[in-house]
């Protein structure tokens, strides 16, 4: 951690130097009274219940719905074009925003999120700053949203018991986009499951208000009531092609990143499924685990991070099990199954951006009957290009079944050739339909306990230094 923060210092110094300087507006506690923070949207239902979370810890919060060709063009106007796609659009977003006259630029901050990791994503911040330069608004504060201490901000504390509840909205918007995307494609009556999604979020955020529905019991008694108002959605179970959304995180999510992908497959009258945010922070907490077992060090972060994900996956359960109660519904697997799916096909220690995660949602998807998958990835995104693209063949030697079409998202890539190459992948899917087998060509593998593959040194052994149910049977310490 401190050998990051100093790499971190010091290519700030870097940026900061000379007649180029960038400013690095600061982000004090008494600008939290006034100031209003303004988040880039990506996953709605997720983002709207994080936002309620921040407002209830004395944020002043507003996400950007603001999309269109002016988004793009400030993105490409600030931004260097060697930088991808994800950047180019919630900078513009941001800028365009600032631009717009909406909001008080004295009064507006910033928040863009910083992985830490080898990814460019980690170089946003700073980015960002430089377009403000650019675009005259030096005066805005950017507040870097990290877990890793790459900056701090007297003004914006992620405290343990904020990151607490802001996972838990994740799981909870987790559940909602799996279920409402389940319902949406076959109710009779149009705009059920929305009305439903905007009634649970009420809910919801009404309850984190009152400081409820962050306890295990409160989640599962959530869940439970949750999957049984959308199971009472009628519904015309008609066969439709059942497609997998997966991809580097923004452009997967992000209706503005993939030109409303979920909306232009609704059209084609699909059932889409778009695995969950939670698998993407256990694959993160399992990453420092893998480290740990690959090349020593860092054990008491391994530790933790085992222990946080154990945590989680109990979280994570509360809505299996839920969903479960319910045959018509598919359920999320255990991450601790979607790691397994990846066995053979992808080392554990490929972590650069969705790293193996990516791999083994394919499999997954395929293995669930979601084998019509869309590969969203950032034009030039290596990662993604190796991990996505670069493991279809094999995919498919294991599960001829899976139909898989990458896209590419770039500002000089057109809606029109991304349609057209998902269309040829529909048309296949459509021959498909009548005599291909729902869950794929490959029995489901088991499910593994949630520790099975945490928590191992470099020689094998266990390497715990806390209680296995440590954090959870200590909440305070969140």
């Amino acid at each position: 951690m401190t050998k990051l923060r100093a790499r971190v210092n010091k290519e700030e110094a870097m940026i900061t130097k000379g007649a180029n300087r960038i400013p690095k507006a600061p982000f004090t506690r008494e600008m939290r009274k006034d100031h209003t923070i303004l988040i880039p949207m990506m996953a709605p239902i997720h983002f709207t219940m994080m936002k309620n979370i921040l407002v209830n810890h004395g944020y002043r919060v507003a996400l950007l719905d603001n999309t269109g060709p002016k988004v793009v063009e400030a993105g490409l106007k600030y931004v260097h074009n060697d930088i991808c796609y994800p950047a180019m659009l919630v900078i513009g977003q941001m800028i365009e925003a600032l631009q717009s006259g909406q909001y008080d630029v004295d009064k507006t901050a910033l928040l863009m999120t910083q992985t830490g990791g080898g990814c460019r994503a980690s170089n946003y911040v700073y980015l960002l700053r430089r377009a403000l330069k650019k675009a005259g608004f030096e005066q805005v504060p950017v507040v870097s949203f990290n877990v890793w201490g790459m900056e701090r901000n007297n003004g914006f504390q992620l405290t343990p018991q904020l990151l607490r509840q802001l996972i838990i909205a994740l799981v909870y918007g987790d559940g909602l986009m799996l279920l409402s995307n389940q319902v949406k494609a076959y109710e009779r009556e149009k705009g059920s499951a929305a009305r439903l999604v905007s009634e649970w979020i009420d809910k919801i955020s009404a309850a984190f208000a009152r400081g409820e529905g962050f306890t295990l019991p409160e989640m599962r008694k959530n869940f439970r009531r949750m999957a049984a108002a959308f199971h009472e959605v009628e519904r015309d179970m008609k066969p439709k092609i059942k497609v997998g959304i997966v991809g580097e995180i923004y452009v997967k999510y992000a209706s503005l990143g993939n030109n409303n992908l979920e909306d232009f497959l609704a059209s084609q009258d699909c059932e889409v499924m778009v695995p969950g945010m939670l698998d993407f922070i256990l694959y993160t907490l399992d990453a420092t685990v893998e480290k740990h077992r690959l090349f020593g060090g860092g054990a008491i972060s391994a530790t933790v991070s085992e222990n946080v994900a154990l945590y989680i996956q109990e979280m994570q359960d509360c809505l299996i099990d839920a969903v479960s109660l319910y045959p018509g519904f598919v359920p999320p697997s255990r991450f601790s199954h979607t790691k397994a799916m990846s066995e053979g096909m992808i080392g554990a220690g490929c972590t650069m951006g969705e790293g193996w995660l990516l791999t083994a949602e394919m499999l997954e998807l395929t293995d669930k009957g979601y084998g019509n998958i869309v590969c969203t990835q950032p034009f030039g995104c290596l990662p993604n290009h190796i991990c996505g693209k670069g493991m279809i063949r094999k995919i498919r030697e294991e599960y001829p079944a899976a139909n898989i079409v990458p896209i590419d998202y770039d500002p000089s890539a057109t809606r029109v050739n991304q349609e057209n190459r998902i269309k040829l992948m529909l048309a296949v899917a459509k021959e498909n339909l009548l005599h291909m087998p729902e869950s794929g060509s490959k029995p489901h593998r088991p499910d593994l306990p949630a520790s099975s593959k945490l928590g191992r040194n470099a020689g094998g052994k266990p390497g715990r230094l806390l209680p296995q149910n440590y954090l959870r049977e200590n909440p305070s310490m969140w």
